[in-house]
């Protein structure tokens, strides 16, 4: 550990802190993180918590999901401008709009939108639960998917459900292809691919299991297998190697990296310690109704 980590993990004492790590951010992060894990399994882990300050190493979106749940902590974003290219495909107001349009659908917001967004619709879901949440709409109604259509896609064609799409993606995960799938196999013969299901659906057929990052780290735990091919950002590779030891793990040919993931720094970090700056502020309509579409999708069974 060098010594701005060592200076960060002090001044978190002093704060009385919570470090919250992406699966995706850079290494040196996760390794002073308190947690690491999804963006909602952050949060979930930090409201029940006491930690009076909130530090949220991921995107924007992370970190109001994280107010949205700890609304009395202090929510600090070490790099504003750490945000989700996906995320700002769907805005509160063109969701708005669609309601407008479509008044009798169900609508479902995957978890990666703003607040502004989540307080439009009716549920929320997760890449690991979004076929369970799907399930448990009433089949009388139409849905609305928004904002990740490979994601959407995937989950109806596994649920043979029909469903509307957002036009909306991942771009780094849309970027994938059948051909960088193949190559991959053919550079590591016998290795298992698992994609994560933002993936367009052709992509995620030719892969041998699609999964959210929680459920490849669970399943690589658990799995016999020795060897895999990881199609999802690569800063996953840091704690997949660190809980596998006996295990080897593949990128595809060109690495799956996200910019806005990659953005924070441990500067950043440390900063935001000794400032309390920036920090996340949702307005209470905004907060209050967002929070009813999180919960919703907390409380399924």
């Amino acid at each position: 550990m060098n010594a701005l980590q060592e200076e960060i993990l002090r001044l978190k004492v002093e704060r009385r802190a919570l470090i919250l790590a992406h699966n995706y951010v850079d290494s040196p992060l996760q390794e002073i993180a308190d947690f690491v894990g999804d963006s909602l399994e952050l949060s979930q882990k930090a409201a029940k918590s006491d930690a009076e300050v909130l530090v949220v190493c991921g995107v924007r979106f992370m970190a109001e999901t994280a107010k949205l749940l700890s609304p009395d902590a202090i929510v600090l974003l070490p790099c504003p401008d750490a945000g989700c290219p996906m995320a700002d495909m769907a805005s509160g107001n063109a969701v708005r709009a669609a309601r407008a349009a479509m008044p009798d659908a169900t609508f479902v917001a995957y978890v990666n939108t703003t607040a502004d967004t989540k307080a439009e619709v009716d549920i929320c879901c997760t890449s690991g639960n979004a076929e369970k949440i799907v399930s448990s709409l009433p089949d009388d109604k139409p849905i609305l998917f928004l904002p990740d259509r490979n994601l959407g896609h995937n989950v109806a064609r596994k649920l043979d459900r029909p469903m509307n799409y957002w036009s909306g993606c991942c771009p780094v995960h849309d970027a994938v292809t059948i051909e960088m799938i193949e190559n991959a196999r053919a550079a590591h013969p016998g290795a298992e691919v698992l994609i994560h299901p933002e993936c367009r659906p052709e992509v995620v057929a030719a892969a041998d299991r699609a999964l959210s990052t929680g459920g490849m780290l669970r399943y690589v735990r658990e799995s016999e297998s020795k060897s895999f091919i990881i199609a999802t950002e690569c800063g996953i590779l840091f704690r997949l190697r660190n809980e596998n030891p006996g295990k080897e793990f593949f990128t595809l040919q060109e690495p799956i990296v996200c910019r806005d993931m990659k953005k924070i720094t441990l500067d950043m970090v440390r900063d935001a310690l000794i400032d309390l700056q920036p920090r996340v502020e949702l307005s209470a309509d905004v907060a209050e109704r967002a929070l009813n579409a999180v919960r919703r999708m907390i409380e399924t069974k």
